[in-house]
């Protein structure tokens, strides 16, 4: 029997998608900031600090957790929205770029899933958004993501955003996947995460792709994307500036000199 309260849902859209939420009397969603997009008048919305779960923490609790929220480049607040009526009402969340938003149920995925820090959307109450702090030194410093990620840990349901498309593969014991680094979105909690390094020279110094892959080896799920927001915005900036006449010679000079 679920802890967490228990929340019905639709994703609508495709390339842009926004999730709907439907509450019954009395049920609360969390939220990150900034991520509400409308709902029914009879839900409430309240300003939480730290991770707005049912855990009784203290003040001292309390503020340790939102600390470790803004390790991950997350607001020291969240939001919850609470049915106060008394039938259904709904709240809609947008995703925040191009990409799609993934339901994970808790339950059904061992209770905890680690996932990219910027990566969550909302969450039934009662599910628990922390850090993950990685093991290893190398893995930490080279692995894209730091030393730290996000955990999302309960019974309930619980929806990250990640760009582009989403591929989910299921790894066997032992089998493992060597991943560009930034289109980790998320796995479960017996997954091994660790960094390998780009073997042959040519391929570190010239083959655009980094230094290091990530290794994720089952047993469990991991999620991928195919389009980073930081890749994303590395593209965008390299047209920002101007001076580049796309489509003649110049732009094509352009971007030798700006090793694009």
């Amino acid at each position: 029997m679920r802890k967490n309260h228990e929340i019905d849902y639709k994703i609508h859209g495709e390339e842009m998608q926004c999730l709907e939420v439907e509450l019954d009397p009395q049920e609360t969603v969390i939220a990150e900031a900034g991520s509400f997009m409308f709902m029914d008048n009879m839900i409430e919305m309240a300003t939480v600090f730290g991770d707005a779960s049912d855990r009784s923490e203290g003040f001292f609790g309390k503020l340790m957790t939102a600390g470790k929220r803004v390790l991950t480049g997350e607001s020291l607040f969240m939001t919850t929205y609470t049915n106060r009526g008394g039938d259904k009402q709904r709240i809609t969340f947008a995703a925040p770029y191009a990409g799609k938003i993934v339901p994970l149920d808790l339950m059904a995925l061992g209770g905890k899933i680690v996932c990219q820090k910027d990566a969550f959307l909302c969450a039934a109450k009662g599910v628990q958004i922390g850090i993950e702090f990685q093991r290893k030194l190398g893995t930490g410093l080279f692995g894209g993501e730091g030393f730290i990620m996000q955990k999302l840990e309960g019974d309930g349901l619980a929806f990250v955003h990640a760009g582009g498309f989403i591929l989910e593969r299921e790894l066997r014991a032992g089998e493992s996947l060597r991943v560009d680094t930034g289109c980790i979105v998320a796995f479960t909690q017996h997954v091994n995460y660790d960094i390998q390094f780009v073997k042959g020279i040519r391929n570190m110094v010239f083959g655009g792709e980094g230094l290091f892959f990530a290794v994720l080896q089952g047993p469990g799920k991991v999620w991928l994307q195919s389009l980073p927001v930081s890749r994303l915005a590395a593209k965008l900036a390299s047209y920002s500036g101007g001076g580049k006449e796309e489509g003649s010679i110049l732009g094509g000079l352009g971007r030798m000199v700006d090793g694009i």
